[in-house]
C-alpha cells in the first residue's frame, strides 16, 4: 500500500503505530480530496474511522506559505471554544516520514458549496441564510481574544498590512513563470497607501464559502484551510471573502459564474453591514482592502499556475487557473480608481 503522490501509506501507518498505537485498526486507504489549490488534502480511513491528512504541495514550497504546525496550532486553540473547526489528532513536523510535515485531523461530515448551480438548488432563502451565517462565523472568529486561547504570539498585528504587501510581492517574485501586465504597478499603488492596522485579531487569511463544511440545516460545521492564519487586520478577511464571492468559481476544470450571481446571495454592501453589526467594526473604508485582496488572490493563483507549468500539481482543474490572474489585477486597479 504505497498510496498517492505525496502520501506513502506504508510510512504513514508505521508512524501512526509508533505515535498513536491504538488509533488505526485496519489497513489504511486514502483518496485525494479535490478542491484545494495549495496544500494537499487526503481522506484517510482504516475501514472504521475516517481522518483527513494535510501536507504541503509537492515541490516549490515558499517559505512560511505551507506551515503545518501553524495550522495545527490554531485548530487546536479554537476547537475547545466550540468554534467550528475539525478536531485535531496528530501533528508530524518531521519531513522524513512523508517528505514534508503533515497533520491528521478528524473528518467532519458536511457539504462544500463550490458549484453555484448546487448552491442555487438551496433556494434564495437558504442561500441568504447560509451566507449571513458565514459572515457571522467570520465576525465570531475575530472576536476570539488571542491571548486567552494561547495565541498571543501567533503573529504581530502592528504593521500587519505593510508586511502583507511586502510578503505577497515576495511570493509573486518567487513564483514567476511569465509577465503579468499591471501587477507591478498594482503593488506600487497598494504599497503607497497602506492603512494602519488597529487592534489585531485572529485572521483566517483565506476565508470563503468553499472553505467551509455546511450541515443539512445550513449550519457552518467546520472552517477549513488555515494555512495563512495569523494575527492581523480583520478587514483583510472580510475583503477577501467579498473578492471570492464576486469571482468565477472553478468547478470540474472550468469556471462557473460567481456565487454573488446566485439568487438570494447578499450583495457586498449587505455583507459588510452584517459584519459591522456583528463585530462592532467600521467597514466604511474597505476600498484598499478589496484591492489588496484581489492582488493577493492573483498572487496565490499565479503560484498555483507556476506549480502547474512545472508539473508539480496533483489532481485535475489546474490548467485554467492562470487565466484568472489578469482579470484580478484589472479589478484591483479599478477598485483603487473608484470604478468598483
Amino acid at each position: 500500500m504505497t498510496g498517492l503522490p505525496g502520501l506513502d501509506l506504508t510510512r504513514l501507518r508505521e508512524h501512526l503505530d509508533r505515535q498513536a498505537p491504538d488509533l488505526v485498526a485496519g489497513q489504511l486507504r486514502a483518496d485525494l480530496l479535490v478542491g484545494g489549490r495549495s496544500n494537499l488534502t487526503y481522506a484517510v480511513t482504516d475501514g472504521t474511522s475516517r481522518w483527513v491528512l494535510r501536507r504541503p504541495p509537492l515541490g516549490h514550497v515558499l517559505a512560511t506559505a505551507h506551515d503545518m504546525t501553524r495550522e495545527y496550532r490554531v485548530l487546536s486553540a479554537l476547537g475547545p471554544l466550540g468554534f467550528p473547526v475539525p478536531p485535531t489528532v496528530l501533528l508530524c513536523p518531521d519531513p522524513a516520514v512523508l517528505g514534508a510535515p503533515f497533520y491528521l485531523m478528524g473528518q467532519v461530515e458536511g457539504v462544500i458549496h463550490r458549484d453555484p448551480a448546487e448552491l442555487e438548488r438551496l433556494g434564495p432563502d437558504r442561500v441568504r441564510a447560509l451566507v449571513l451565517a458565514l459572515v457571522t462565523t467570520l465576525a465570531d472568529l475575530h472576536a476570539v481574544p488571542p491571548a486567552q486561547v494561547g495565541l498571543a504570539d501567533f503573529g504581530r498585528p502592528e504593521g500587519y498590512n505593510d508586511r502583507q504587501v511586502r510578503r505577497w510581492k515576495r511570493q509573486l517574485d518567487a513564483s514567476r513563470s511569465r509577465d503579468v501586465p499591471g501587477i507591478e504597478q498594482l503593488h506600487g499603488r497598494l504599497a503607497a497607501a497602506v492603512p494602519a492596522c488597529g487592534a489585531g485579531t485572529i485572521v483566517h487569511g483565506d476565508f470563503r464559502l468553499d472553505n467551509v463544511l455546511v450541515g443539512p440545516a445550513g449550519e457552518i460545521r467546520a472552517v477549513l484551510d488555515w494555512e495563512m492564519s495569523t494575527l492581523g487586520d480583520p478587514l483583510s478577511d472580510l475583503a477577501l471573502m467579498l473578492i471570492y464571492a464576486g469571482r468565477p468559481m472553478p468547478v470540474d476544470g472550468g469556471l462557473t459564474r460567481p456565487a454573488l450571481a446566485v439568487a438570494g446571495h447578499p450583495d457586498p454592501t449587505e455583507i459588510a453591514a452584517h459584519y459591522a453589526r456583528r463585530s462592532g467594526r467600521d467597514t466604511g473604508g474597505l476600498r484598499w482592502y478589496l484591492a489588496f485582496a484581489a492582488f493577493k488572490l492573483a498572487v496565490i493563483l499565479e503560484g498555483v499556475h507556476y506549480r502547474y507549468v512545472q508539473g508539480q500539481t496533483v489532481g485535475p482543474g489546474f490548467d485554467g487557473i492562470g487565466s484568472q490572474v489578469a482579470p484580478l489585477v484589472r479589478q484591483a486597479h479599478e477598485t483603487l480608481d473608484g470604478a468598483s
